[in-house]
């Protein structure tokens, strides 16, 4: 590629927002400001449709599929007909705009609001999972995951039947709920205000010497079910980033692991963010002295994609 080629699509990448590009590339597309802050701005277009953008509007993502990237991505995931050449002559158009959110999210800090409620007080308020409850079919005909295995977690207190036909799964610490993911068909997200720490399923009287580390709760039920729930194993789950929270968890995890003789296993995703969490967790685990083993789902997937390829196949 020649080096005035280079040059330009360093300027795009410096210089043109995601935001910008979805504001105006194609119509439809609207900042939800209750559900915005600046690091992660949520558009909308449509029955599910979503597109977070993030990274200073340099990155975006779409909870509801696997889609994400830079705005060289944007652009194609916008209109999948355009090739790079084609992509390039829309990006100039978008050099140095500027997307229109800024006002909106001032106009959103300007106002009053009524002070959030902690995850915990949300949680207790929501009804057990059921069968036959939106959550609970979302769970097993999406997700694949067995009526068992969902009945035992909302046993245990990791589900709840959340608002708006959504499955609330927590995270706990010493009993108590800290966080709360949210899940559905066309959501994914989490209630504010909460602190990360360990989705868990598992033994609930601590008695384990393997404890299996996931990035998603839903991946950490999925393997469950593949592993039939061994009752040595205790299934958890980071929702993503590991902050101090969730650090202080694994530390406590590993804790009884080293006293035990058990063993860290880390279920990451098969992608370039699944093991560089790997490498962490086989960090942690080597400063706690305990045994490590990284199990990787097939190339490109997490575990509950492979369980849903199970029940197809």
């Amino acid at each position: 590629m020649p080096q005035s080629a280079d040059a330009e699509l360093d300027v795009f990448r410096q210089t043109v927002n995601c935001a910008a590009v979805l504001e105006r590339m194609v119509g439809g597309w609207k900042l939800d400001v209750r559900e915005s802050t600046k690091r992660a701005l949520k558009y909308r277009r449509g029955e599910g449709e979503i597109i977070i953008v993030n990274h200073d509007g340099h990155g975006w993502w779409d909870p509801t599929g696997s889609a994400k990237g830079d705005v060289f991505d944007l652009v194609q995931h916008l209109d999948p007909l355009l090739n790079f050449g084609a992509v390039r002559k829309v990006l100039r158009g978008f050099v140095g705009m500027a997307p229109t959110y800024p006002a909106a999210l001032r106009r959103k800090t300007s106002e009053p609001s009524k002070p959030e409620r902690a995850p915990c007080e949300r949680w207790a308020e929501r009804p057990p999972l059921r069968r036959g409850d939106p959550a609970w079919t979302y769970l097993t005909k999406d997700r694949a995951i067995p009526e068992s295995v969902v009945s035992a977690a909302a046993k245990q207190d990791c589900l709840r039947l959340g608002s708006y036909r959504t499955a609330w799964l927590a995270h706990h610490c010493n009993g108590a709920v800290t966080h709360v993911e949210i899940r559905s068909r066309t959501y994914k997200g989490s209630l504010r205000g909460g602190v990360k720490t360990l989705f868990r399923f598992g033994p609930v009287d601590g008695a384990f010497t393997r404890a299996v580390v996931f990035e998603a709760p839903i991946d950490a039920l999925s393997l469950a079910a593949i592993e039939q729930v061994r009752p040595d194993t205790v299934y958890v789950a980071t929702g993503g980033g590991i902050g101090p929270g969730t650090l202080a968890a694994l530390h406590m995890t590993l804790r009884r692991l080293h006293e035990v003789g058990g063993a860290l296993v880390s279920a990451a995703d098969a992608n370039v963010a699944g093991d560089r969490h790997a490498t962490l967790h086989e960090a942690l685990a080597t400063e706690a002295a305990v045994a490590f083993e990284r199990l990787r789902p097939p190339q490109g997937s997490d575990w509950n994609d492979v369980l849903v390829r199970r029940r197809s196949a």
